[in-house]
């Protein structure tokens, strides 16, 4: 919980939780309690490092999900977790997109030394509605939305960055994790809205390294609220001209050694590197390299077991998993037909599934028809045949 601190969250009872307030926080990391960002989106950082899951998914609290292009609801849970399952194909591009979704493969010409790929270590979903821009275009494009939907994953290239928004995103915290904090942000720092395109520079950087693979595409959110692009512009103003410097950082000048063969000692190679190149910039830079060496520490401690979280709050429940599909099974529509990721949610309406059964239509078969013979007819065929084969 940021912000506020003598606020009581009002969270539902079915909701299996731990809430951790800055004062948890202070007790388990102590003097060093500064690294985890204040009234900043990046002080999820607490929650990446805390976790005993193997894989986390973080998403923004102006999010909803999205629909696709036939009106079903998508699953983000669902197809995070198939990207990250699946390999990647970082020093090859596949043109027929990620290979390894159901009707894909690898086309021809792409070599068979390649086609194992290599494990994924972030899924990097995106939005419908309202676009992740910064203030300077957001300022240009006031009514621009994001309103075409691409169902297709691809993975970024060896070699190359991107924009990363954990406005939809999920990782492995066994393959990359560490490398996945967010920049220093927040109360006292110099810029802001940076926190999530340094993590992504940075676990690109290291993921290329250890030969992990990142994906960005499906799938969708829906993003419902933009922020202020006057208040945003007061806050990225330095970021529009360091991040000129810090990413040329990033491509041309950033090595790791043989040593570095897991994501924490590349992450500590990269803070010594950060600290030897960008503080001549400001010395802000130098209190990030800091922050990236105690967060090494910490995650190492943590996943010894040394390290104890205590939430103020918690909440065990034992629900049952539900929508473990792509897609709902449900479809919805709106009675404008606009589309559905831009309108109002009370202007969207469920449509009903229809309760027909599932009709088989059979041609010229006997007169005299039973279910042994039936059977019998099925059972003649080696290989399977639809209806309309049969003759």
């Amino acid at each position: 919980q940021d912000g506020d601190q003598g606020v009581s969250l009002d969270i539902p009872d079915w909701v299996d939780y731990e809430l951790h307030k800055r004062v948890d926080i202070k007790r388990a990391l102590g003097k060093n309690h500064w690294i985890i960002s204040q009234k900043d989106a990046s002080i999820s950082n607490y929650g990446f490092l805390l976790s005993k899951k193997r894989y986390i998914f973080t998403i923004d609290d102006d999010c909803r999900p999205a629909y696709d292009n036939r009106g079903h609801k998508i699953n983000p849970l669902a197809f995070h977790y198939r990207n990250l399952k699946t390999p990647s194909t970082p020093y090859m591009l596949n043109t027929l997109y990620d290979p390894y979704e159901d009707g894909s493969d690898f086309v021809r010409g792409y070599p068979y030394s390649l086609r194992s790929g290599v494990p994924t270590g972030v899924s990097h979903g995106i939005w419908m509605n309202q676009p992740d821009y910064d203030a300077p275009t957001q300022l240009l494009k006031v009514r621009e939305r994001v309103s075409r939907i691409h169902e297709m994953v691809l993975t970024v290239p060896a070699g190359i960055f991107f924009p990363l928004c954990s406005m939809n995103l999920a990782f492995d915290r066994a393959l990359i994790g560490p490398a996945m904090m967010q920049g220093l942000m927040g109360e006292g720092m110099p810029w802001a809205r940076y926190d999530d395109m340094f993590s992504g520079w940075a676990s690109k950087s290291v993921a290329d390294h250890l030969g992990i693979g990142i994906k960005s595409g499906m799938p969708y959110i829906r993003h419902d609220k933009a922020s202020n692009p006057f208040v945003n512009l007061k806050k990225e103003y330095k970021g529009l001209w360091w991040q000129e410097i810090v990413l040329r950082f990033f491509m041309t000048e950033v090595t790791y050694s043989a040593q570095a063969d897991t994501p924490s000692k590349a992450y500590k190679e990269l803070a010594g590197q950060i600290r030897a190149t960008l503080t001549s910039t400001h010395q802000y830079f130098d209190k990030l390299a800091t922050s990236m060496e105690l967060w090494t520490d910490f995650w190492d401690r943590a996943e010894n077991g040394d390290l104890k979280f205590l939430p103020s709050r918690q909440n065990k429940t034992a629900l049952d998993p539900i929508n473990q599909g792509y897609y709902s099974k449900d479809t919805y529509f709106t009675e404008s037909g606009k589309n559905l990721n831009l309108v109002r949610h009370n202007d969207i309406t469920r449509k009903e599934r229809s309760s027909a059964k599932l009709k088989v239509f059979v041609y010229e078969l006997e007169h005299e028809f039973t279910l042994e013979k039936y059977i019998e007819d099925i059972n003649s065929h080696s290989q399977p045949r639809s209806n309309c084969d049969w003759t």
